[in-house]
């Protein structure tokens, strides 16, 4: 009943019944302070006698309080500077009644009048005060209101407290503070708490969500603190101080992102790669791996080739629909078939190609987590090798008219379990091009994706956001890198220029050092590192050592003979390879190993045709 009265009346209304209330308290407080004063007596002027000061001076004080703008200043924010004007309004009257005493009444003490004053501002800040509670009760009633707990009782979060009381979502609720001589006080109205006694306030208090309010610590300290409490369960969040939002001179360097350029060790060369346009355009392509980070952007990169048909092949159900629904958005019309399932399901994979009549097939399913495939042996092997052969054989004899394996500069000379069975892939497409006539394969090598799923930069950029540290394998590794974009099209020029058997490769310029890097996006994020030239720097490079399996430097290239191709960015390998015979029982002994859940002969199987592969490619070389 309240509520609804309340809103119905006009800001007007609101300030006239202000007003009232003010002139009304102006009565209260000269009766309450002649009753103080013992002034009515039988032979001292009695209330009765008085009605005319009174009247006078609630006149004139509803006239000084609307003056002085106590009635439009809104319940919300009646603080500081309400209870100035308060105290000026009750000053006033206490200066009017003194001047008209003995005019419109008996002559009354100056004691009265003094007391007068001191109940005015008393009961007029009193009932403001009570009116607003009562009404934010009422409006709140009902609500479920965010709880929050603040981390840090300096001033920043005593401002925040005071900007919450005005928000009608977010009830404060407790502090929590390093300082020993905050524990325990009250702060804003407000328990101080210990750090150690989060989780359990958190739990007790419901609490919602932590909110930072530490400004002067440093950003990595305040990144540990916050993942630390997200580790609890509970949702965090870092607030500058306010000074910092709206304070002059540049408070806060912006942070400069690292160029690309610098982390590629060369140009990008997205603008000097040529167009492919011709080469898919009102084709039907199929692409594995679909939902993936080079797959997804081959499915972009396609769709403005304007292609006839784009059959998405992806086994996370997922990713696959995250795809679809992107490349419906982007094109108008286009014909795009998704197909979930595994590229080492051969009925689905041919299947699929004799349904959608596909000219191109672009394979880039594959496991390709270093440290997870060497854990994960059997899993790695069946999905990168023996999955590349049933789709490739499906292609073949569904007639498709060119296959273009995704390959890694890790297939070179491997020395790990991803690598092998990225290389075997390789071996067993180079066999099928040697005879086959109808379909033309072809394989497209290159090194670290910028951005792609295992990358290592993503993996430094959430341990920077954490505080730190930034693991490193090895202060001496290095990597080629090239960007998602780059990656795609050179999968999709591979496919126009391929004659079959090609392995092409990007000139990726210089590998870049990985401790050079981290470094770079340290510096970038806004922070120094720490090390032993500089002990107060932020953030630390620890040294992990190399995985199993891992290299300290990539190749690109088994052998030093390059052809050339229509591009000059992108040459074409020159790579001894298996015989058919030797293909075949390479697979045989490992589909053998496979089925036995026997790792190490799986290990040994790889071991023995990779090195034999690796052999053939010497005595090409010195031939």
């Amino acid at each position: 009943m309240f509520y609804k009265i309340v809103m119905s009346l006009t800001r007007l209304q609101k300030q006239l019944v202000f007003m009232a209330l003010d002139a009304a308290m102006i009565a209260v407080a000269l009766v309450t302070a002649l009753i103080l004063n013992a002034t009515v007596q039988a032979d001292r002027p009695t209330v009765l006698n008085l009605l005319p000061l009174i009247g006078a001076l609630v006149v004139l004080g509803g006239i000084t309080s609307w003056r002085l703008g106590l009635p439009q200043i809104k319940l919300n924010s009646y603080e500081t500077r309400g209870i100035t004007r308060t105290a000026w309004f009750a000053g006033i009257s206490g200066a009017a009644g003194m001047l008209l005493d003995g005019i419109l009444s008996p002559p009354l003490p100056v004691a009265v009048f003094f007391i007068f004053a001191l109940l005015l501002l008393f009961l007029s800040a009193f009932w403001r005060i009570l009116l607003r509670h009562v009404t934010i009760q009422v409006y709140r009633k009902g609500q479920h209101r965010m709880r929050v707990l603040i981390y840090g009782a300096g001033k920043t979060g005593q401002q925040l407290v005071a900007a919450l009381r005005q928000d009608e979502a977010i009830d404060p609720i407790a502090f929590v503070d390093d300082n020993p001589t905050l524990q325990s006080t009250v702060i804003s109205g407000l328990r101080v708490h210990a750090p150690s006694t989060i989780k359990d306030l958190i739990s007790e208090k419901a609490i919602d969500r932590v909110v930072l309010a530490m400004p002067s610590i440093s950003q990595p300290e305040l990144a540990r603190i916050a993942h630390r409490l997200r580790s609890i369960g509970c949702e965090v969040h870092a607030l500058p101080s306010f000074a910092e939002l709206v304070g002059e001179g540049e408070l806060k360097k912006r942070v400069s992102p690292v160029s690309l350029d610098d982390l590629l060790g060369r140009g990008r060369l997205e603008s000097e790669l040529p167009g492919v346009s011709h080469a898919y355009s009102g084709r039907r392509i199929m692409v594995t791996g679909a939902g993936g980070s080079i797959g997804s952007e081959l499915c972009r990169q396609i769709i403005g080739c304007k292609p006839d048909c784009v059959v998405l092949v992806d086994h996370s159900e997922l990713s696959l629909y995250n795809i679809d629904k992107e490349l419906r958005e982007l094109s108008e019309g286009l014909n795009i078939v998704p197909v979930l399932g595994s590229v080492l399901d051969r009925e689905l994979m041919m299947r699929a190609l004799d349904e959608h009549d596909v000219d191109v097939v672009l394979h880039a399913a594959a496991y390709k987590h270093l440290p997870l495939v060497e854990c994960n042996v059997l899993a790695g092997l069946r999905n990168n090798v023996i999955g590349t052969k049933v789709i490739a054989d499906a292609a073949r004899d569904a007639g498709v008219e060119r296959f273009i394996l995704v390959s890694s500069d890790k297939a070179v000379r491997p020395t790990n379990v991803m690598g092998a069975s990225k290389r075997l892939a390789e071996l067993l497409v180079q066999d099928l091009a040697t005879r086959t006539k109808g379909t033309r394969f072809s394989m497209v090598r290159f090194g670290n994706v910028l951005g792609s799923s295992g990358s290592v930069i993503p993996l430094f950029e959430e341990q920077i956001a954490r505080g730190g540290p930034v693991t490193l394998t090895d202060p001496k590794v290095t990597r080629y890198f090239m960007t998602i974009s780059e990656a795609a099209r050179l999968v999709l020029l591979a496919g126009s220029f391929a004659r079959g058997g090609d392995v092409f490769v990007l000139d990726m310029g210089d590998p870049v050092p990985i401790k050079r890097l981290a470094q770079q996006m340290i510096e970038g994020a806004g922070f120094s590192v720490k090390n032993s030239d500089n002990p107060n720097g932020d953030i630390e490079i620890c040294i992990t050592g190399l995985r199993k399996g891992e290299k300290l430097h990539e190749e690109l290239l088994i052998s030093s003979d390059m052809l050339t191709t229509p591009h000059h960015k992108i040459l074409r390998a020159q790579e001894g390879y298996l015989s058919e015979i030797e293909i075949a029982t390479a697979i045989k002994d490992l589909r053998g190993a496979i089925s036995a859940l026997d790792e190490d002969l799986a290990r040994s199987v790889i071991a023995r045709w990779v090195e034999r592969d690796e052999s053939l490619g010497e005595e090409a070389q010195r031939g």
